[in-house]
């Protein structure tokens, strides 16, 4: 009675062990990671802010996360996105967060990445905070920047100034699996 089930076994083992090693790699050239690619750009990549985790009062710090979706043939992120803030007619840069290790990326056609902008409330009106009516994206190696509605607050500066504000960028993650 043993004899059948453990003949089945050995079979199914033999089978399998026979599959594994064909010497053939055309599926694992099928499924590698794209190769190459010109820098991604807003158009064939969407963008999408949020949802956000907002600050809610001054001095309180709220987190933006970017997602980035490539729609198009490969492409790559290299390092951080060029990220600034406008409003009263000036545009200030973001810092790049000096924990973040950046990494170059390739994006085929459906995949996602995502950075995050991190910043501290502000108080309205107050010399020391930047009332933020827009923000500026531009990816590298993209020259214009694409602009989206802030609508998270002012944003508090650095040093009793608001000329440099107390808000950064991450580096390009992937998303996803």
């Amino acid at each position: 009675m043993r004899a059948a089930p453990l003949a089945v076994t050995a079979l199914a083992a033999a089978l399998l062990l026979t599959a594994c090693g064909g010497g053939d790699d055309s599926d694992d050239k099928a499924t590698a990671s794209p190769k190459g690619g010109s820098a991604c750009a807003v158009g064939p990549v969407d963008l999408e802010v949020g949802p956000a985790n907002v600050a809610p009062a001054a001095g309180d710090t709220g987190n933006i996360p970017v997602t980035l979706t490539n729609q198009s043939a490969p492409c790559t992120l290299e390092g951080f996105p060029a990220v600034g803030l406008k409003g009263s007619g000036s545009t200030i840069s973001l810092a790049k967060d000096t924990a973040a290790q950046p990494q170059k990326l390739t994006l085929a056609k459906g995949d996602t990445a995502t950075f995050t902008i991190t910043y501290v409330r502000g108080k309205a009106g107050a010399a020391d905070s930047l009332d933020a009516r827009t923000l500026d994206i531009t990816l590298p190696g993209e020259g214009t920047p694409h602009s989206y509605k802030w609508s998270y607050g002012p944003v508090q500066g650095k040093g009793g100034k608001a000329d440099a504000l107390n808000a950064s960028v991450s580096a390009f993650g992937q998303a996803g699996d």
